[in-house]
């Protein structure tokens, strides 16, 4: 009896605000498709020309992208994997436990704030490409000039939404199925254009060894001088780019919402996926691509936008990578977007929510400078929510090991926790007072920002209550959490299983699917490898064009079937 009516509590509970059950945790291959597809997007083709514009030079590219990528992947596994499989919460929910109602409501505020515009200028990044399409005018001022484009904007948003909508299992299917074929693209738009710079350079098809290839970089593309004619950036600048372009969901801890299905804390490792092919891989064949558009258009990198350059890298593929590549981003930060929201309002189901905040970013999206002030938006977001990580992180991994009480102020009852407060007021006039007087350069503000928190937040916890002990409120918590996998348990047993696809037309169709995409890697290979002449390059470059979308069209039909036959259920 107590037990059914322990389950009876939990089903009033929305299953967002749950640890995530032992019977949904995913293995590795879903956050490698997660976190390639979310990092292969449409912004690689803005952040390879940003390089370009801040002057780098080919070999800290090279060496920077790589140290920086791989500093990304490390905070994932050593900050949020540890904290988000130890809870199974995300970081809004953890965050409502140990700081109150208050912060926790002006945090999820700015986090819904954040991912909405990212969301909608990753829309509005995708809507450029049908615009291309559809010859309808380049949108350059601050608010939507053509009717079609806002019809375009609402088009490509009602997908994005209604993708979100069915929540995290819907997001990692979708960016499994999209991530190698962006892959593929973003490597094949690479190889198509860097005849086009050879000639333009070389005076030749093909670099003939890395010598050429070095002396192509740094003469077309990353050429060390900026856009205004000065000394670009170097090693140290570019390593710390790498490093903080996602401080927001590693320092930040908001990933905490995606890892929390894992099955260990690894699995982090395959967020890999995102920063060696989507911010390193991708980020260098953007550059390439965006300086052979350049060429082939007599025009500056910086000038061009994403659709211009993806149609001359990969023809009518090109519309669709940008398209898909602006879903994949936008897609998973809408939910996070919806998870934040859905913390607020907690008597409304994320879904709810979810439509609420999709329907304001499709309005946002409408108005195209978000798109052109994303890069700003990222840099401060991350800086914004890196001292929230910071007290989650102190709170979890350190206050046990110095004898405080975690979770001291839920236990306490505090719907207002002034250490939390104070402590990311602080961090945020530290780091943005460290910017102000230019002490380091700006990528690093990060780092002191975060120590300097968790040093503050720790002493005034201490000051507060963190320091007593709580033994009757831990072994209420302790029989809490066993009253939880006891309701999973039993929602598991009724819940019908998946059977595995081993069908004859499954392994057909993913068979075809991957044949589409080695086909479409043959192809760009002959445009790099075949073509002696100028004549042979043009040639080679349209017979990718056309056979290429083919592949395209018949990947994602394929892909597509196998994954809908994949997803079948039955009951034993």
């Amino acid at each position: 009896m107590h037990s059914t009516e322990n389950n009876k509590q939990f089903e009033s509970i929305d299953e967002e605000q749950l640890p995530v059950a032992k019977h949904r945790l995913h293995d590795w291959t879903h956050f490698a498709g997660l976190y390639a597809a979310e990092h292969v997007a449409a912004t690689e083709f803005v952040i390879g020309a940003t390089f370009v514009a801040l002057g780098a030079k080919t070999i800290d590219i090279i060496f920077g992208l790589l140290i920086g990528n791989i500093l990304a992947v490390l905070s994932w596994r050593f900050i949020t994997s540890p904290i988000a499989v130890d809870t199974r919460l995300s970081l809004y929910t953890y965050l409502n436990k140990i700081a109150g109602d208050s912060m926790t409501k002006l945090y999820n505020w700015a986090n819904v704030i954040i991912f909405s515009v990212i969301s909608a200028a990753m829309i509005t990044v995708s809507s450029t490409a049908v615009r291309f399409a559809f010859n309808i005018p380049a949108q350059l001022n601050w608010y939507p000039t053509n009717a079609w484009f806002i019809l375009i904007v609402i088009a490509v948003g009602i997908v994005v939404v209604s993708i979100a909508l069915y929540g995290f299992n819907a997001v990692s299917d979708f960016s499994s199925l999209c991530a190698p074929w962006l892959f593929v693209m973003f490597t094949s738009g690479a190889m198509v254009l860097l005849p086009a710079l050879s000639l333009d350079i070389l005076g030749k098809t093909l670099p003939a060894g890395l010598s050429d290839l070095m002396t192509l970089g740094d003469q077309s593309v990353w050429t060390g001088i900026n856009s205004e004619g000065n000394e670009g950036i170097g090693l140290v600048e570019v390593i710390g780019f790498g490093w903080a372009a996602n401080t927001i969901t590693h320092f930040g801890l908001v990933d905490m919402a995606l890892l929390r299905f894992a099955k260990k804390k690894n699995y982090a490792y395959a967020s890999s996926t995102g920063m060696m092919f989507g911010h390193y891989v991708a980020w260098i064949a953007a550059g390439i691509m965006g300086a052979g558009a350049a060429v082939i258009l007599g025009k500056s990198i910086v000038s061009l936008d994403p659709g211009d350059v993806a149609y001359y890298a990969l023809g009518l593929s090109g519309f669709v990578i940008v398209i898909v590549a602006g879903w994949t981003t936008a897609i998973t930060n809408l939910y996070r977007a919806g998870l934040a929201a859905q913390a607020i309002f907690y008597n409304h189901s994320r879904q709810k929510t979810t439509i609420i905040v999709g329907l304001v970013t499709v309005v946002i999206a409408c108005f195209p400078f978000v798109f052109s002030q994303i890069l700003p938006l990222l840099t401060y977001a991350g800086l914004l929510v890196v001292p929230v990580g910071a007290i989650v992180f102190a709170e979890h991994q350190i206050f046990p090991r110095i004898g405080y009480t975690r979770y001291w102020s839920f236990y306490r009852g505090l719907s207002f926790s002034m250490p939390a407060v104070a402590s990311w007021g602080l961090g945020l006039f530290f780091g943005f007072g460290l910017n102000a007087l230019d002490v380091i350069s700006f990528y690093y503000l990060f780092i002191p920002t975060w120590f300097f928190t968790i040093a503050v937040y720790t002493f005034l916890a201490s000051r507060y209550g963190a320091k007593k002990k709580y033994a009757a409120h831990e072994k209420e918590e302790e029989l809490r959490s066993l009253a939880i996998e006891s309701f999973q348990e039993q929602q598991e047993k009724e819940q019908r299983p998946l059977i595995k696809d081993i069908s004859l037309l499954s392994k057909g169709l993913k068979f075809l699917a991957i044949t589409a995409l080695i086909i479409t890697l043959g192809l760009a290979c002959n445009v790099l490898f075949g073509s002696d002449l100028e004549t042979d390059y043009i040639k080679n470059r349209d017979l990718f064009y056309d056979y290429g979308f083919i592949c395209t069209v018949i990947y994602f039909v394929s892909a597509y079937w196998a994954l809908k036959r994949g997803k079948q259920t039955t009951t034993i």
